[in-house]
């Protein structure tokens, strides 16, 4: 059984170390590195360790984001609030509206169909004398819009 021993260097973002792998007709089995430098080791110690120091100014910091998310959030459900309550008035006016338009166009035909309309041609050819147009008198148009007319009676010919 022919054994090779090889050292490899394995590479990461931080940092650079070397272990020695050896090679043979059995499972491949990674030997212990040797120990580290001392002083790198107390430079780790030393980096980990400011890195889970919270300073005063850090502290601030997280103390004002935190306020400041807070604030925005508050103000967003205010704003949120104030936007349900629009949304419910306007739909409130918009019943408003057709209630009173509903009412509006009920009077409105009660109007106009307790007018006679024989009454009037009665009185307009009696006592005033009017006599229906001759062809001479009749001008025709082109309708040059879209309005509409509504027609409630049949118009006397």
């Amino acid at each position: 059984m022919a054994q090779a021993r090889k050292r490899k260097r394995i590479e990461s973002e931080y940092s650079v170390r070397y272990t020695e792998i050896v090679d043979g007709n059995t499972v491949r089995v990674s030997a212990a590195p040797a120990q580290a430098d001392p002083r790198r080791q107390e430079q780790l110690q030393r980096n980990r360790e400011r890195m889970r120091s919270m300073n005063m100014r850090y502290v601030l910091f997280l103390t004002a984001a935190a306020v400041l998310s807070v604030a925005v959030c508050i103000n967003y459900l205010k704003l949120q609030a104030k936007s349900t309550q629009l949304q419910k008035q306007t739909v409130s006016l918009q019943t408003q509206l057709k209630d009173i338009e509903m009412e509006n166009d009920t009077i409105y035909n009660e109007i106009v169909s307790g007018v006679d309309l024989n009454q009037v041609k009665e009185v307009a050819m009696d006592r005033l004398g009017m006599d229906y147009p001759t062809e001479d008198q009749i001008v025709e148009y082109n309708e040059a819009s879209g309005d509409y007319v509504k027609q409630y009676e049949e118009i006397p010919g």
